[in-house]
């Protein structure tokens, strides 16, 4: 798998680190409208081609994925235009914007016989999928609870009266889109779709989320997810049944330890060797595309839809509003 970038922030120099254990992909491309950035990155992880015109690098018969890691407004016009170009797309969460960018780029990209993922730790990691696989040992299920909250440098600058893309509306910011998605993911895949979302925001004056309580409901049980970027917290996942709860360790965005605990004792699970959580969905792209699984990418993608779904719902019902709405 030969791949390009869109992008130069933190989470790309993440996601080209992760490259390194993951000798079926390589990335051959940087793209940025700064120049500068990206040569930077490609300097630090030996990458020849830097591009600052798009299409030019779309052009180059070479790249078979793109990974795109620009503000989340932009994710829909940059997935379409490569795909316009033949190319397969790796997505930063949030997928899109709305539902409706959503279903458009799956659609297309069935259309163009292209692979699409959006390249979100949680559902891939080995953790997770312990749990998953062993979640009866807690009998029937009554409560969830996830809180992953992590104070950010940026919720200083936008103190301060900048507003940086992550916060800004227009960019489709704030802590939904940009933490508690995470949590969205963990429950979703889990659980299904509920029936009813509701989300409480802590509101900046533009209108963006800087921190909320989301609450899914379902027929059972009640299900709370908690992100926070202006305050930071013991970060974990719980999910509890009538015979035992289980705990994700450190935040359901990387399952870094797995507990089952019960009247007759407690079970832990590890089986997470690589930090860089990125490594495990990497790993996991590059066996569908080798295998040329459609089936097991549209599957993928059905579960994006899914969290978007429910994660506009709940935006639109707290009143926060994105451009991308009107479209």
């Amino acid at each position: 798998m030969k791949i390009a970038t869109i992008g130069t922030s933190f989470v790309t120099n993440t996601f080209l680190e992760s490259l390194a254990p993951t000798p079926e992909a390589e990335c051959i491309a940087l793209y940025s409208r700064n120049e500068e950035s990206a040569r930077f990155l490609a300097e630090k992880f030996h990458i020849e081609r830097v591009f600052t015109d798009l299409d030019a690098m779309l052009k180059d018969p070479e790249i078979d994925f793109v990974y795109i890691a620009s503000p989340n407004s932009l994710h829909y016009e940059q997935t379409l235009k490569a795909f316009q170009y033949g190319k397969n797309v790796l997505l930063e969460k949030p997928f899109t914007s709305t539902a409706q960018e959503a279903e458009a780029l799956i659609a297309r990209a069935k259309e163009k016989h292209l692979m699409l993922f959006e390249a979100i730790t949680t559902i891939h990691l080995p953790n997770f999928h312990y749990l998953k696989e062993n979640l009866s040992r807690l009998g029937k299920i009554r409560i969830i609870q996830c809180n992953y909250s992590q104070y950010s440098s940026r919720y200083d600058k936008l103190l301060a009266g900048e507003i940086p893309n992550v916060f800004n509306p227009d960019f489709s910011g704030g802590a939904l889109m940009d933490i508690n998605i995470y949590n969205l993911h963990f429950v979703i895949n889990l659980f299904g779709i509920p029936r009813a979302a509701r989300y409480f925001p802590n509101k900046h004056p533009n209108g963006v989320d800087t921190s909320g309580i989301l609450i899914l409901e379902y027929p059972e049980f009640l299900a709370e997810c908690v992100g926070s970027k202006d305050t930071a917290s013991m970060n974990f996942g719980m999910i509890q049944g009538e015979k035992g709860y289980v705990i994700a360790e450190n935040g359901v965005n990387g399952c870094r330890k797995v507990v089952f605990y019960s009247p007759s004792g407690e079970i832990s699970f590890n089986e997470q060797p690589y930090s860089n959580l990125l490594v495990y969905e990497m790993k996991r792209f590059c066996e569908i595309f080798d295998q040329k699984d459609y089936a097991a990418c549209y599957s993928l993608l059905e579960h994006s839809l899914s969290v978007m779904t429910v994660l506009e719902m709940a935006r639109k019902e707290a009143g926060i509003i994105f451009p991308a709405d009107a479209g």
